[in-house]
């Protein structure tokens, strides 16, 4: 598969690596958190920085990405700079990508918009990320609703959304009918089952029951085209013919039709255009927006909530994680909040607590605008504000002294298993942060077998390992994180444990 490759590519596959492990630093609470479907994270800062900081509580577990990155268009916005260089951008999304991938669901999907300056770059990035059998689809999205007469060339109309799943046998939702497409249904024979759609008769692909002549009510013979067969063999459709459901025409005279009725058909497969009277264009975005601030420009880039509507609904279900960290003016946020999704919105700057906070606190009120309709939105649930705290990690590589033994456990254990850490039922946390393909870990810090052991039962001695295995037994390989160790390797190998030591052998990646 070719690779594309651009000024500094080989720094920017470094960085997701380099980039320090951040603390998550809870700023507010607005509105009822405590529900199952209410825990929704608002982000204040660089967002390659907060993805990091992510990974350890939330790897695997995003249903849906969908982020509106800057376009790098030549032209200047009022909240963010979108006139990258074209290597700068390309370096500026790769880690970034790697970041969101670690973060989404086996049966997850990533959605993102973009327009024709760096679509067709943006593809063969993603293909190198996610690899290029997880391409889905390109949806091109009518923006425009209607042309701009001062373009020199072309009026542009459209902008992608390029979807990738995480693995190749994603199944996308379908969508509900619409009265246009039930509107091709009629019954102009009034039968009883209801309107229905005359269906094709004749198959390409050869089958050795479908050639034959069959007579019509009004004795016309018919036979398939050169080339064709019949789609069923000759007893089935005498079989559906004398269910009334052949249609010869009105008169009995035309070709043999299988009838689909209206009450038979499922929901619609997504299609890859999405014209602007079904999800919007940019016009409805920016009047929901002065909606929500009339006193305020209009944000120059947002999307508008149908769209995000559709996307969440071909995604995701009821309960499931979505996350934007391109969150821009907080439209995934509160679409998603809307349709029962939880959510994680980062966004950097001041807009963050200017726009995003207060949308989204009238989304908790209850705002009518945009999909509330809809979806029967009155209001309710919750979110916290987190803003990107100290760093985990020194420069020096030891441990920062403030970090507690809930992060630091997390970040082990994600190190190891690269699957996110459940905590302990209760309050309470323990050394043992669980099994992982049988092996179970442990982490010795801060203290948290009490102080009455040396060093706080931070080095992993014989009253120790005793404590352990009255605590947390496991047979089986065992990883045990510590300060140091007094025991000899005689001694861990024959109680199955591999000792690492603080901070040396913890990867700050």
């Amino acid at each position: 598969m070719p690779l594309l490759d651009w000024l500094n590519k080989s720094h920017a596959l470094k960085i997701s690596a380099k980039v320090p492990f951040r603390l998550l630093e809870a700023a507010s609470r607005h509105g009822d958190v405590t529900g199952p479907n209410n825990d929704n994270w608002l982000i204040q800062g660089d967002n390659l920085e907060a993805l990091k900081a992510l990974l350890p509580f939330f790897a695997g577990r995003v249903k849906c990405i969908y982020i509106d990155p800057p376009y790098n268009t030549r032209s200047a916005f009022e909240h963010y700079d979108d006139n990258l260089e074209h290597s700068q951008w390309l370096s500026m999304i790769y880690p970034r990508l790697e970041l969101l991938r670690e973060l989404l669901a086996e049966d997850g999907s990533i959605w993102v918009s973009i327009d024709d300056n760096e679509a067709h770059y943006l593809k063969v990035v993603m293909d190198e990320v996610f690899g290029r059998g997880n391409f889905v689809t390109n949806v091109i999205w009518e923006k425009a609703d209607s042309p701009r007469n001062s373009a020199r060339q072309f009026s542009s109309d459209h902008d992608h959304v390029l979807i990738y799943a995480k693995n190749e046998d994603w199944v996308p939702n379908k969508l509900d009918r619409t009265d246009e497409a039930n509107s091709i249904y009629t019954n102009p024979d009034n039968d009883e089952r209801g309107p229905w759609l005359p269906g094709d008769p004749y198959a390409n692909k050869p089958y050795s029951k479908g050639l034959y002549s069959i007579v019509g009510p009004s004795g016309r013979t018919f036979s398939p085209p050169p080339g064709r067969y019949w789609r069923i063999a000759e007893s089935k459709l005498r079989e559906l013919d004398s269910d009334g459901r052949i249609w010869w025409g009105p008169k009995g005279e035309a070709r043999p039709s299988i009838k689909r009725y209206l009450s038979e058909v499922s929901n619609l497969v997504p299609r890859t255009l999405w014209k602007k009277d079904d999800v919007g264009s940019n016009r409805t975005s920016k009047n929901e927006m002065r909606g929500l601030f009339p006193e305020e420009a209009s944000f120059g880039t947002p999307k508008p909530e149908r769209l995000i509507e559709r996307v969440l609904n071909i995604a995701t279900n009821p309960g499931d994680l979505v996350l934007d960290s391109f969150l821009g003016s907080g439209t995934t946020a509160a679409v998603a909040h809307k349709m029962g999704r939880r959510w994680i919105g980062i966004e950097m700057g001041d807009h963050a607590q200017t726009h995003c906070l207060p949308r989204l606190e009238k989304v908790l009120a209850g705002e009518p605008g945009g999909i509330s309709a809809a979806v029967n939105w009155s209001g309710g649930g919750g979110f916290r504000f987190f803003q990107l705290g100290q760093s985990v990690f020194m420069a020096d590589g030891g441990i920062n002294p403030e970090i507690r033994f809930a992060t630091l456990a997390a970040w082990v254990w994600y190190q190891e298993t690269r699957t996110p850490l459940v905590p302990p039922n209760g309050n309470e946390p323990t050394p043992l942060l669980g099994v992982h393909e049988g092996t179970a870990y442990y982490l010795l810090y801060n203290g948290i077998l009490g102080d009455r052991r040396p060093q706080g039962g931070n080095v992993l001695t014989g009253p120790v390992l005793a404590t352990l295995d009255e605590l947390a037994p496991h047979v089986g390989p065992r990883v045990v994180y510590g300060e140091s160790c007094r025991l000899s390797p005689a001694r861990l190998k024959a109680h199955g444990i591999t000792f690492k030591q603080i901070p040396y052998d913890i990867r700050a990646r």
